[in-house]
């Protein structure tokens, strides 16, 4: 199967697997993520494989909500489902257990230690869409759904109150987001992650500015 085949593939399982209403993590940011593990792998010196193209579609085949006591189980559940489709699609049984663990050790919530340099650009890759102006829109489209509020309106950067992103969407960028460039395995992730936390404190300060309030230093 080549290359261009795999991917078509890939993305007609995911899909037929996706349900309605989570736009943070549709079939784009399935394909937005490959663009990003493309990019870090080849300034990594990488040849994109199959074991991380199929890892990067299918890391969110098992959807959690956010919010949900079992969502550090998803990247687990994910990657054991992942594993007959990638089988079925005619991956070895190395690419497939390459894939399984970059799933596994992708997500925030996990305690698994990214062993391959799949895993390490899946993780970054990943990292990625919550940062920049589409992490801005899924920061917000997120807690949404989740009915959390825009921001606090009387300390919206929380310079007198404690950080709580499971009220208020703005905080989440104290809390999570802006850290998230330190927390970047390659040296091409953790370039792409500063360039986005400047577009972040673009909007931070544009924000202030509106709100008549001085902008945070995060």
């Amino acid at each position: 199967m080549t290359p261009a085949e795999l991917r078509a593939a890939l993305r007609s399982v995911l899909a037929e697997v996706l349900g309605p209403g989570d736009v943070a993590h549709d079939l784009a940011h399935a394909d937005r993520v490959w663009v990003n593990a493309r990019t870090i792998a080849m300034g990594e010196g990488m040849q994109p494989s199959a074991a991380l193209m199929a890892a990067t579609y299918l890391h969110d085949l098992v959807a959690v909500p956010k919010d949900h006591p079992d969502r550090a189980r998803a990247a687990t559940q994910s990657a054991t489902t992942a594993g007959p489709i990638m089988e079925a699609l005619g991956l070895s049984a190395r690419e497939i257990a390459i894939a399984r663990h970059a799933i596994e050790a992708h997500s925030f919530s996990s305690a698994t230690e990214p062993l391959f340099a799949e895993a390490r650009v899946l993780r970054d890759a990943d990292r990625l869409e919550a940062m920049g102006a589409v992490g801005i829109a899924r920061c917000f489209a997120v807690s949404g759904a989740l009915g959390r509020a825009l921001f606090a309106p009387d300390d919206p950067f929380a310079r007198v109150r404690t950080a709580d992103d499971g009220t208020f969407a703005l905080d989440h960028f104290q809390v999570k987001l802006m850290r998230l460039p330190e927390t970047m395995l390659t040296a091409t992730g953790r370039r792409m992650a500063e360039e986005r936390a400047d577009t972040m404190r673009r909007y931070l300060a544009d924000l202030a500015q509106e709100l008549h309030v001085p902008a945070p230093d995060w």
